[in-house]
């Protein structure tokens, strides 16, 4: 059977994204028929009505989804085929209570106009009560119309679909985890919408174990927990973890929303020097990396540490307990972060676990940021938000079974791995192109490396 997905017309990029990988949550058979990321009307064949409301139930980006009856260009050709395809399904509502619905997206209609079109759709012949509040079954009419149709003052609408309502996502759910409400955040905090998005496309669900290497205030180990999933993270700054302690605090973010049970636990370290074992035991990994924009990338460690910095070295090893001690750190390649984490999710994902992590780049393909690969994990989606004259991804992977893996290539990718650079700017290409105003190069021969 057909359906219709009323997709909020937000992040594009993302919504068939969210809704194939909560068909595999879900394990349902999904065809999509026609989806344009211009549009928010996309037609897809499921096997039920009972997968429908399924795999919209926990969909973030989505809105509603229908029993699909017609689409047309016109009135006069969707009546012709609401006649002609679904008369053997009249019967079935014809004494019950509902209520016709008009979606008029980026168009208008005056309320007289509404009714007329309401009661072209006579010949259903429905005979039950109309009710405006909770009737048993509710109809819409979506008009699709051109951009700017209200000022241009256009006639009609490009595309017309009709059909019956199945089920509603949990979109509401985003003003719960809204920001502005909770405790504990800080200036990179991921917004509530984008961390569920982000969940559902790594698959979080209950079970599952999923893990977060640059925590911060736990945005992402709370969209997880959401869904069921149990959440562990850490970050090189502790006091990012810990905060002020009680309500202000990653731990009290967690109680803020009642999901303390599904927090495993968190801990102070970084990517390259973490006390997790190299097992493969996370379900999922999602992650928001530091960009080293405001300040150059660190990792734990002393730049010298036979010299200069050899102090440094024997004081960590004498007070490193000591919640107060903050230990060295060293300047740190944003590409070979891109390169440990890849490493570090083929070293500890389970089989078709997922790794999903945003990533930045400029919009110019000059400046662009190759997206990273790795021989143990597949490409699954890149999902992009376009800013000014950057953008940042979402980058999802999929943890290939070993019997898939080119080895290779992994071998080969294990001799030529190494790090190179020394200051922030030189080891963080985006950091440079960021305070340069993405300007080419090429078109600016003054700007000395």
């Amino acid at each position: 059977m057909e359906y219709l997905i009323r997709f909020s017309q937000s992040h594009e990029t993302f919504r068939l994204a969210e809704i194939q990988s909560l068909a595999i949550v879900e394990g349902i058979d999904l065809n999509v028929i026609s989806y344009s990321e211009e549009s928010p009307f996309c037609v897809v064949r499921l096997p039920s009505e009972d997968a429908a409301k399924a795999l919209l139930k926990r969909s973030v980006l989505a809105q509603t989804i229908h029993e699909h009856w017609g689409t047309a260009e016109n009135y006069d050709e969707l009546h012709a085929i609401i006649k002609r395809d679904t008369a053997h399904l009249w019967p079935q509502y014809k004494d019950v209570s509902f209520k016709i619905n008009i979606d008029t997206y980026q168009g208008s209609r005056p309320d007289k106009r509404k009714i007329e079109l309401i009661n072209s759709f006579a010949y259903l012949a429905f005979e039950g009560l109309i009710l405006l509040k909770s009737p048993d079954q509710e109809f819409t009419i979506f008009e699709q119309w051109d951009f700017d149709a209200v000022p241009r003052n256009l006639p009609d609408p490009l595309r017309i679909y009709f059909g019956r309502l199945v089920g509603r996502s949990v979109r509401e759910v985003i003003k719960t985890y809204d920001l502005k409400k909770r405790g504990y955040i800080s200036t990179t905090s991921m917004d509530s919408e984008l961390a569920l998005v982000t969940a559902n496309i790594a698959l979080a669900a209950p079970g599952k174990i999923f893990y977060d290497p640059f925590v911060g205030t736990g945005s992402f180990p709370i969209a997880c927990a959401h869904f069921g999933a149990l959440g562990f993270g850490s970050d090189i700054d502790g006091r990012s973890v810990r905060g002020e302690g009680g309500k202000k605090s990653l731990k009290g973010n967690f109680q803020q929303y009642g999901l303390e049970k599904l927090l495993g636990d968190v801990f102070v370290c970084d990517l390259t020097n973490s006390p997790v074992r190299r097992a493969r035991t996370f379900d999922g990994i999602v992650c928001d990396p530091p960009y080293g924009v405001r300040e150059g990338l660190r990792v734990l460690g002393c730049k010298d540490p036979e010299q200069k910095d050899a102090w440094l070295v024997e004081k960590g090893k004498q007070l490193y307990r000591n919640p107060r001690f903050v230990p060295p750190k060293k300047p740190y390649s944003f590409m070979a972060m891109l390169d440990d984490i890849l490493n570090f999710a083929a070293d500890t994902l389970v089989d078709n676990g997922r790794l999903s992590f945003w990533m930045p780049t400029a919009n110019d393909e000059e400046q662009e940021i190759p997206i990273p690969a790795h021989p143990c994990l597949e490409l699954v989606v890149v999902c992009t938000q376009v800013f000014n004259k950057w953008s940042r991804r979402l980058i999802t992977y999929r943890r290939l079974p070993e019997a898939e893996v080119d080895m290779s290539a992994l071998s080969q990718r294990k001799q030529e791995e190494q790090q190179n650079g020394h200051t922030a700017d030189d080891l963080n290409a985006f950091r440079r192109a960021y305070f340069k105003g993405f300007k080419s190069e090429k078109a600016n021969p003054d700007v000395v490396n």
